[in-house]
């Protein structure tokens, strides 16, 4: 049975274009922006990144997810010239260091006994005496979820002790007195606290892994909220021309009720919440006036029930009769006997709710918010179909087809959050997918998209029937009105004809066919057909497929195609204006002042759209190249082009080849691109030799790895005896190219080591100059240059950023689609490699437990036989990949983490920081670096409208809001230090602005330093002339980590992707194993039941430049 799974996702959008995986970037949209895995509901607004679950982590056992081969790498690597510059922002050219992650990380000057031993080192607030406090044999494997174990210090010896209440405070800038040891310093935060304590301390009350069982997986622990505070936000920023915007946010009055809630328990216990909501709804009806004190309860569908004030007893026992569903049989109808106890439990605290929204109390009291949302969604519950937080109903008007017998329905999201400005409903529009109801066969003829009775079904037809049906209602229509409905277990393997069923004890055999027509007189007409098996496996039900028919109102939750995605996305694409007057109609239509529930609990809904006070922050002067006609130039409504600029650190391309798969593109077509785009690099600012090494040559899709080795085999003949290597291989591509694509991304960088730059058919003949010009800034940052970077990084003005070597981080894990129940999850993680430019992104990937939001490998240890203990992972490589281009170490980490919800923050931070804190320490004793980490979400429901539409200083081309505008008040956390930033302009659909929320800051950033950074990091972004809607190393995060899911699984094709075992097994022979490094580690089994296998390594010279762009 088919598993509902909320992966509403966001869409179509403004700001990038949602391209797709391909590399072409056609026009001025920001190529393939986030957003390429297909939305399964649609939120309008902005393409956002892949379906990331809103479930808990599973356990995370490690597995073996290398991939990287970390070598050695105990100490720093040697400083290295910084390289790449092109003789600084004027004049020659020089081809650009390829400086980077060498595999052999020589040793920095660290006392032997630091050496590999992961220590954690005294983390910033510990007292010195803190690093002897360590059992030296302990070292922490700490492979597990949440809580992830410290080392175990020496007066612990038991079990993992409960996390304790007190506080974890941020470490202020004293503690990193230049040489000093790091001493105590009281927290700035609420006196009532106790005294700060460390993070590792914490950590090791959060979990400690036993030594002597490195194996075991520890069971994430959910920190209680109270172990840990967020940082206070450090007052509001000022920064930029003020401004007025409407947000989706509703005010609600705090009703000044009495609130109970009564545990419910009803025997037999059922697991759909539809039967328990039809027991209780009878249970109110009967026994609201007698037996209820006359209160309507608000119900969750599973065990809790509340009330607006005491029901008159404190446990009761009720007895309830559901007549059943009529059987189809003839017989009169079942009815079922439930028995319900309602048992008083608690009283829910609105005292509380009320001092945290007045910024008294620091912790939200989710059981109060929990009641409210309950509350507000009893009565869209009963008219209309729930999905997540979402609605729908085609009473809400635009039902769409999406072809291949899915439909799109219309509906709204609401979400009741505490903001500044008190508790507010957050209402928006969504559309998702549903199951059109349609006799089964017209159902299959839309699915298999051709007539079906003209050829019998293939077995992949029979596949793809299968996995369509699998778990969906159907109802009988071959007797009248009675109308019994079942749930599809599966397709029969015998033609209907051929199959029979005992009819009796003794075993007489009757075919379906012939039962059919004697029972109902019916005569099935397409006896070559399987029949649907419904019930369960031990006793299968068969039904024909002509008599049944979809059940209305069921959601599609597996995977879209891409036409599919297309058309969602053309529902869903409002103009800001169309879509405020929608979210307004639908509050209207909703009319809470007359909802009896909120009535009965005293809420309040205001009908007006939130008035907020944004500032509307300036755009950064970027700067080119002096031997450019402008020098420089100050981006104008967020976007601006590259006339008259040359690159500010052009690449150098002497030796490249070029491979035609399009088989509609002849040779000297083919030819005429190539001179083209070298035509366009070199005016661009690179150094692009005219000639290829090799001529054009023209293949068969179906041999791309055949054709790709020998092509490079031939050019490196060439080159080698010269000592040369070769630089780029330019692919065109058919538009319609399935897994080529893929294929060819795992072949070129995990087997030879080679970029490449894949171009699309129909950009080849169009040869637009604004195409490429767009594959020319691809094409640069591929090879080692840089595009543009930021005046005030290069004049050293950005505030926490230019005073001392700082390393920019950005992270995302990728989640496989829903259906996919054993493919892994991908974490990808960049980091900056330039200082003080910050432009430059070095990328590191690796696969992990299916659907595990924890990056696992951002720091390991593992045995190695020679060596003992060593420690790695991605963010030692990355730290030293820095120092190696830079020649410093990073004194400072900002750390961007893309895609964790809400529900996910404090797991994530307590794991995350750990390990750079651990890895840091891997690197030097007491080197920790301030730390600031930074949570960046897209999938959100917050929409922020212009005051006034028509005002033309108000909103760009399309209607939204202007980039740089953010927000910080108001609408945001009552205390915590959150802003949302719209930070790109929108080109079609309306703006889905970013969400920043600040977890940790051992920076002390103030609002307007993080604000203004994060604004102006967005003009960096390398893939296209524009500021993007999320801060560029996020970004690159995402797009590494969709790029390794084509190294694991190169097909996706429009019927759902391949098995998954299938799709593990290909393509693993490059790159070999887990990646040297790993000492033969074996690889553990995950959540989902299946080991890991980790990626193929990608190449050093691959990892060293954005190959991801």
């Amino acid at each position: 049975m088919v598993r509902k799974r909320r992966t509403e996702l966001p869409t179509a959008s403004s700001g990038e274009s949602s391209g797709s995986a391909q590399e072409a970037t056609g026009g001025n949209g920001s190529g393939g922006g986030r957003g390429s895995q297909p939305p399964v509901a649609a939120t309008g607004g902005n393409g956002s990144g892949g379906s990331r679950g809103s479930q808990p982590p599973a356990a995370a056992p490690q597995q073996g997810a290398t991939g990287m081969g970390f070598q050695g790498g105990r100490g720093w690597g040697p400083q290295s010239q910084q390289g790449g510059r092109g003789g600084g922002y004027s004049g020659g050219r020089g081809p650009p260091q390829r400086g980077g992650m060498t595999s052999q990380q020589q040793q920095f000057n660290v006392p032997t006994e630091y050496h590999g031993r992961s220590r954690g080192g005294a983390p910033p607030q510990q007292p010195p005496a803190a690093a002897a406090a360590y059992e030296p044999g302990s070292r922490s494997r700490g492979r597990g979820g949440g809580g992830r174990g410290g080392e175990q210090p020496v007066s612990h010896g038991g079990p993992p002790s409960k996390p304790s209440s007190s506080d974890l405070h941020q470490a202020t800038q004293e503690s990193y007195a230049a040489g000093g040891t790091p001493h105590h310093v009281p927290s700035e935060a609420s006196s009532s606290r106790p005294a700060a304590e460390s993070l590792t301390q914490q950590l090791q009350k959060v979990s400690i892994q036993q030594e002597g069982s490195p194996s075991q997986a520890i069971q994430p622990v959910a920190p209680s909220s109270k172990s840990m505070r967020f940082p206070l936000r450090p007052g509001k920023g000022i920064t930029g021309r003020k401004c007025i915007v409407k947000a989706n946010h509703f005010f609600a009055e705090l009703p000044d009720k009495d609130l109970h809630q009564y545990d419910v328990s009803i025997h037999p216990e059922v697991t759909s919440r539809g039967v328990n909501r039809a027991v209780m709804e009878q249970l109110v009806k009967l026994y609201r006036e007698s037996h209820l004190g006359k209160r309507l309860p608000a119900y969750d569908g599973r065990k809790s029930l509340y009330t607006a004030g005491p029901l008159p007893f404190i446990s009761k026992e009720f007895k309830i009769i559901l007549a059943d569903e009529d059987d189809g049989t003839g017989a009169p109808r079942r009815d079922r006997d439930f028995k319900v106890v309602i048992k008083l439990a608690a009283r829910a605290d609105l005292h509380h709710l009320g001092m945290f929204l007045q910024g008294r109390q620091a912790d939200a009291p989710q059981e109060a918010l929990q009641v409210l949302d309950i509350v507000l969604r009893e009565l869209p519950t009963t008219r209309y179909c729930p999905v997540g937080r979402s609605f729908y109903s085609p009473a809400l008007g635009r039902r769409q087809p999406l072809g291949e017998g899915l439909e799109s329905w219309r509906g709204f999201y609401q979400s009741i959050r505490p903001t500044q400005m008190g508790l507010s409903l957050n209402i928006d529009m969504s559309s998702t997918a549903f199951i059109e109801p349609l006799p089964v066969i017209d159902f299959v003829t839309q699915l298999l998209s051709r007539d079906v009775s003209t050829r019998p079904l293939s077995d992949a037809d029979r596949v793809k029937i299968k996995k369509a049906l699998r778990g969906v209602k159907v109802e009988v229509t071959h007797r009248g009105n009675m109308r019994r409905k079942y749930r599809i277990s599966g397709l029969t393997s015998q033609a209907t004809r051929e199959l029979t069923f005992p009819v009796d004890d003794r075993g007489t055999m009757k075919s379906v066919v012939e039962y059919f027509y004697e029972t109902y007189g019916f005569v099935i007409q397409h006896s070559q057909w399987p029949c649907l098996q419904v019930g369960n496996q031990q006793r299968p039900n068969y039904l024909p497929m002509e008599v049944c028919k979809i059940v209305e109102g069921q959601r599609y939750s597996k995977r879209l195609n891409e036409r599919q995605i297309t058309a969602l996305l053309k529902v869903t694409c409002q103009r800001p204006h169309e879509r405020e007057l929608d979210i307004m109609q639908t509050v209207h239509h909703n009319a809470y002042h007359e909802d009896p529930y909120a009535k009965e609990f005293g809420i309040k809904i205001s009908e007006k759209l939130a008035s907020v006070e944004a500032r509307i922050l300036p755009a950064p002067w970027l700067k080119y190249h002096d031997t450019g006609r402008e020098k420089d130039c100050l981006p104008q409504v967020g976007q601006w082009n590259m006339m008259n600029k040359k690159m500010v650190n052009g690449g150098t391309v002497n030796n490249w080849i070029c491979i035609n798969f399009s088989r509609g593109v002849q040779e000297n077509i083919a030819r005429a691109f190539c001179h083209e785009l070298a035509q366009m690099c070199h005016i661009s600012g690179m150094a692009f030799n005219p000639e290829p090494v090799l001529p054009v040559y023209t293949a068969r899709p179906d041999q791309v790895e055949r054709v790709l080795k020998a092509r490079f085999h031939d050019a490196m003949t060439r080159l080698q005896p010269q000592g040369k290597e070769l630089d780029l291989l330019i692919v065109i591509l058919p538009d319609n190219n399935g897994s080529l694509y893929g294929d060819l991304k795992r072949i070129c960088e995990t087997d030879l080591g080679l970029v490449s730059q894949c171009c699309l058919h129909k950009h080849v003949y169009k040869m637009s100059k604004q195409y490429l010009a767009n594959v020319a800034l691809k094409i640069n940052v591929k090879v080692g240059g840089r595009n543009t970077v930021l005046v005030d990084a290069i004049s050293r003005r950005i505030p926490l950023v230019s005073d001392v070597p700082t390393i920019i981080f950005g992270a995302d894990v990728t989640h496989p689609h829903p259906g996919e129940d054993s493919s892994p999850s991908i974490a990808a993680v960049v980091a900056s490699q330039d200082w003080p430019e910050i432009t430059k992104y070095a990328g590191l990937v690796c696969a992990q437990a299916h659907r595990q939001e924890l990056i696992q490998d951002l720091f390991k240890t593992w045995q190695d036989p020679v060596r003992g203990t060593v420690a790695g992972g991605m963010i030692k490589e990355l730290l030293i990949s820095f120092r190696r281009a830079t020649g410093q170490k990073p004194q400072r980490i900002i750390f961007y983490r893309d895609g964790v919800s809400e529900g996910q923050f404090y797991q994530v931070l307590l794991y995350e920081l750990d390990a750079i804190r651990k890895a840091c320490a891997s690197l030097e004793p007491n080197y920790q670096p301030p730390v600031t980490f930074v949570v960046v979400q897209k999938r959100h429901h917050t929409r922020l409208f212009a005051n006034n539409h028509h005002d033309r200083n108000a909103v760009d081309k399309s209607g939204n809001i202007l980039p740089g505008t953010v927000v910080d008040s108001k609408i945001c956390h009552p205390t915590e230090f959150d802003f949302y930033l719209c930070s790109h302009a929108g080109i079609q659909g309306t703006s889905r602005p970013a969400h920043y929320h600040v977890l940790w800051d051992e920076n002390k950033f103030s609002a307007d330093g993080l604000q203004s950074l994060t604004n102006n990091l967005c003009y960096t972004y390398a893939r296209c002339t524009r500021s993007v809607s999320i801060v560029p190393p996020a970004y690159y995060a995402h797009l590494a980590a969709f790029r390794a899911r084509f190294y694991m699984e190169p097909e996706t094709s429009d019927s759902g992707s391949m098995t998954s075992g299938a799709a593990a097994g290909r393509g693993m022979g490059a790159g070999g194993g887990a990646g040297a490094g790993s000492g033969g580690r074996s690889t553990r089994v995950s959540a989902a039941n299946a080991a890991v296998r980790p990626l193929p390594a990608l190449k050093e010279n691959v990892k060293r430049v954005m190959f991801y762009c």
